[in-house]
């Protein structure tokens, strides 16, 4: 039986070509964000080099899940990977561009077109 937690938030990973799809669903926050920290550990640990984070299902992100999608930027980064962010959109969109981390990530509309645009690069 899933915890108060887990209703709150998910994250389904998917292999797309080329890269990893994280897709978050509910509220991101400092009770929800081990699942999403698991899943990138996991990712990398798999030697999954682009990771795109999904945020269209998501309704709500706080500091908490910020740090997380940061420390994980860098470690991608570290690894010769990426991690990019798909589907930003308000309030969510709005704390990355305050806090200037919209600048760190490469950002897009959809899986398609960052699908799409790695082809092209």
């Amino acid at each position: 039986m899933p915890t108060a937690d887990e209703e709150r938030f998910a994250v389904e990973v998917r292999p797309v070509a080329g890269a990893t799809v994280l897709e978050l669903a509910g509220e991101l926050d400092h009770d929800t964000a081990e699942p999403l920290r698991e899943a990138l550990e996991a990712a990398r640990a798999a030697g999954r080099q682009r990771l795109l984070i999904d945020f269209s299902r998501l309704d709500f992100c706080d500091s908490t899940g910020l740090n997380v999608l940061l420390h994980h930027r860098l470690a991608a980064q570290q690894a010769g990977g990426s991690l990019e962010l798909i589907g930003l959109h308000e309030p969510i969109e709005r704390m990355f561009r305050i806090t200037g981390a919209d600048g760190l990530f490469p950002l897009h509309a959809d899986v398609a077109t960052a699908l799409a645009r790695h082809q092209h690069a």
